[in-house]
């Protein structure tokens, strides 16, 4: 039956069957403070649920492949002088294929609705984590399967796109910004709860059966079937209370605009610096922390190191929120080159506690790269709107096109655009992990790896600078972008 919104005289959203809403007016506010608000806030609930274990289930494997080894899979043992390599191997497929899979995913919501893609997107999560509870305990499974497995991971972290296009529609442009950045940071904090459980859920595995292979395995098992409650909980609360917008039109035009846009793919190159380095340091992190420092694996409660790798990934997500905030104090470009330049003092550092064996300096620098990481993916979000809307200002002024229509259709392009950084930037968490994979593999040390993100953070801050901050720009082709606290 069909239900509707109401404030007095006056009835604002309209919904059919399958509850697609008709009419939907966030920027009016009468129509916001009598319904509105509360159907966009209790959809972003049900997204960042929905989110928060597609990101879960995308990273599981960071924390499974340490633990391996151990549950009797030789092409993870510790005596097979590969094992690294394949940790690496298993722990990057699902950061490529989840990359990949955002475009697609951006455009679903569109096509489909929120409301039923949300639910389609977390009964997705049940085949990689059913087939792992599975094939877990089969010890004779080649590492193929589990490849095809870490693939299929990869549908939790196309999840991102969707959930940000969808909750974009929801809410009016004054408080998307909120609402944006808690549904990201909600998803993100996925990667932390996962990395922090799933190593406690495994040693309690162990304790309940017995620290050997069969132990192991059912310690897996238990730490991946954990999640399948909670996506049951997520699909049945996308089915049962979110809803879809049919004014939620997909605007091609908008994407062909953005990416002829020159700042669309210098602000992808600065985006796989900043996320590239958050999600693929989340999903290399455990297998680091093992590798590098192997003796601490014998203590106790640090069996997997797990348990300390979890801290990254929670660092990381908890200075995000804090990155957009502080770029709006003082510009999103001029955080981000503060940004790249700690970044590349923190790889440094890594560096140099590899060299001496110092375990805690290794820790508080990889802390402090995803702290750096964090605020940059903040300020890089905060950067794209506001790029576009000065190229619009400055179009608009020399062809006398209407302002109006000119932010607009800034609006539609910056939309489209994050949907394409956000892709190319999860896909530089694969790029990364086969860097680590490559040194390892020909110079037997990570150290070369780490010299190469250095190279590449700062040459990242002077693309920044360059772009959007040197003072010769203000005389350049786009003058408004120098002055528009970009």
């Amino acid at each position: 039956m069909a239900t509707v919104v109401e404030a007095p005289e006056t009835t604002f959203a309209f919904q059919r069957r399958g509850r697609w809403i008709d009419r939907w007016e966030p920027d009016n506010s009468e129509f916001w403070e009598n319904g509105g608000k509360q159907t966009a806030r209790k959809n972003l609930i049900f997204s960042v649920f929905a989110e928060n274990l597609g990101f879960s289930v995308w990273v599981l494997w960071a924390s499974v492949v340490t633990a391996m080894g151990s549950a009797g899979f030789a092409f993870l043992s510790a005596k097979n002088p590969d094992s690294v390599n394949n940790a690496l191997l298993l722990t990057s497929t699902p950061t490529l294929v989840g990359a990949a899979l955002r475009v697609p995913y951006t455009f679903a919501i569109p096509r489909f609705g929120g409301r039923a893609f949300t639910a389609f997107s977390a009964a997705m999560l049940l085949i990689p984590t059913l087939g792992l509870a599975y094939f877990i305990n089969q010890p004779s499974t080649p590492m193929w399967v589990f490849m095809v497995l870490a693939a299929l991971a990869g549908v939790g972290g196309g999840n991102f796109s969707s959930s940000m296009a969808n909750i974009n529609f929801f809410f009016p442009e004054g408080k998307k910004g909120a609402a944006l950045g808690i549904n990201a940071a909600g998803g993100n904090l996925g990667v932390a709860q996962t990395q922090l459980f799933v190593p406690l859920i495994i040693t309690l595995g162990t304790h309940i059966m017995a620290k050997n292979p069969g132990g192991y395995r059912f310690g897996i098992t238990l730490a991946v079937l954990v999640w399948i409650p909670f996506i049951l909980v997520a699909l049945f609360g996308a089915l049962r209370y979110m809803d879809s917008l049919s004014g939620a039109k997909s605007d091609g035009k908008s994407y062909e605009l953005a990416l002829k846009n020159r700042h669309t793919w210098v602000m992808a190159i600065l985006y796989i610096g900043t996320f590239g380095s958050f999600i693929g340091f989340s999903f290399a992190f455990p297998t680091l922390l093992k590798a590098n420092f192997p003796s601490l694996a014998k203590i106790g409660w640090m069996g997997t190191l797990g348990n300390l790798a979890f801290l990254g990934a929670l660092v990381g997500s908890m200075s995000r929120p804090f990155g957009g905030w502080i770029a709006d104090k003082l510009s999103g470009a001029k955080i981000t080159l503060y940004v790249f330049g700690g970044m590349a003092v923190a790889a440094a550092l890594i560096v140099a506690s590899l060299s001496a064996k110092n375990f805690p300096l290794y820790l508080i620098s990889f802390l402090l790269l995803f702290v750096f990481s964090g605020i940059g993916n903040g300020s890089t979000y905060r950067m794209i709107p506001m790029i576009f809307t000065a190229e619009a200002r400055r179009h608009a002024s020399e062809t006398g096109q209407g302002i109006g229509a000119a932010l607009i259709s800034a609006k539609r392009q910056a939309g489209a655009a994050i949907g394409v950084i956000g892709a190319i930037g999860a896909a530089g968490g694969w790029i990364l992990q086969q860097a680590l994979r490559l040194s390892n593999t020909h110079y037997h040390s990570m150290n070369p790896a780490f010299w190469g993100y250095v190279v590449a953070y700062l040459a990242m801050g002077a693309i920044c600078w360059w772009f959007y901050l040197r003072s010769s720009f203000a005389v350049g082709r786009a003058p408004s972008l120098a002055h528009a606290n970009v």
